[in-house]
């Protein structure tokens, strides 16, 4: 990677890749060798995170996006809700007990948010999964990949779980190779 590659994935300005937001079902997939192989169940719950956008068009796109989800809701029973976090970033939260219906909600909102010009914007959907703490699965939106976060108390995280969930799933998920790309999210609002 050049320094060029370098800043814009530092610095957000990494044009998104449209091709890569189909890889997002490859969670629903995966998560049936994840319950077999591993014993992670799938949480009701899921996210999509993305940088604070000031616009009038983002507000359009925001109220697009809820009565969408409005409407997805009565179709799938799912729940959902818009919060910001102490870094500022916003995150769409869905909730459903039918995972397919949570990957499908957040692509969903990503494609809105693309459709409408704000594809710059998405950082990261996030798929929680628990086997006595939570495991979450990381889609970075430029990258195009996967990668696992596995965080303990006092902000440590469980390198060793998370190089094994990754070996298991190999074949199953588009992983991100360089491990110096998984970077920590802490205070996961899910």
């Amino acid at each position: 990677m050049g320094i060029r590659e370098a800043l814009g994935a530092l610095l957000g300005t990494t044009a998104l890749p449209k091709a890569n937001l189909d890889k997002l079902f490859a969670i629903s997939s995966a998560s049936v060798t994840m319950q077999s192989e591993f014993d992670l169940v799938p949480a009701p719950r899921a996210g999509i995170c993305f940088k604070p956008i000031e616009s009038s068009q983002y507000d359009e796109a925001k109220a697009e996006i809820e009565e969408l989800l409005k409407f997805s809701s009565r179709e799938t029973g799912s729940s959902f809700k818009v919060v910001t976090d102490e870094y500022r970033f916003t995150w769409v939260i869905l909730e459903d007990p039918d995972f397919d219906d949570l990957v499908g909600g957040i692509h969903l909102v990503s494609q809105t948010l693309i459709e409408k010009g704000f594809g710059d914007y998405l950082l990261c959907a996030i798929f929680r999964f628990e086997k006595g703490k939570p495991v979450y699965w990381v889609y970075h939106f430029k990258l195009g990949r996967f990668y696992p976060f596995i965080p303990l108390d006092g902000k440590t995280r469980d390198s060793a779980m998370e190089f094994r969930v990754r070996s298991l799933l190999d074949k199953d998920l588009p992983i991100e190779k360089e491990m110096a790309k998984w970077y920590p999210l802490w205070g996961i609002p899910l």
